[in-house]
């Protein structure tokens, strides 16, 4: 005896539910990246790539970097870990963006551990090639 197939129904339903997941920003993958973030923070680890989500809670402005300006924020992940990581843009590379207090953000980038929840740094390309590239994605664009 053949095994049944999946009904178009149960199909139908499994896209439907995908797509709203979808719509709504969530995916598995941010959840991982969220989860990495947490677990790098509780090792107190260092040099881990990520990819984050979650909403700006304070705007800190652009202010003098070790080379560049850099322009800051703090992020609320979306995740049980309640963590809240500094974001560091480079704005030689993503130019000043236009964050404010609750706009939603995906970040790719290094985490570097600190105890109050640590940083998200290489949010850009590298011109030498030697680091791998990261990014803001704001309101649908991407800054790196």
């Amino acid at each position: 005896m053949r095994p049944k197939s999946p009904s178009l129904a149960a199909f139908l339903a499994f896209a439907a539910a995908a797509a709203s997941l979808s719509a709504c920003g969530g995916s598995a993958t941010t959840a991982e990246g969220n989860a990495a973030v947490c677990r790098a923070f509780d090792s107190q680890s260092s040099r881990v790539e990520v990819v984050a989500e979650g909403d700006v809670t304070r705007v800190l402005g652009v202010r003098a970097g070790r080379t560049s300006p850099h322009q800051g924020f703090l992020v609320r992940l979306d995740s049980g870990c309640a963590v809240v990581v500094r974001v560091e843009a480079n704005t030689d590379f993503t130019g000043t963006m236009p964050i404010q207090r609750g706009s939603r953000v995906a970040v790719k980038g290094e985490y570097e551990f600190d105890p109050r929840g640590g940083v998200i740094h290489w949010t850009h390309r590298d011109p030498r090639g030697r680091h791998e590239s990261g990014y803001v994605q704001l309101g649908g664009q991407y800054y790196q």
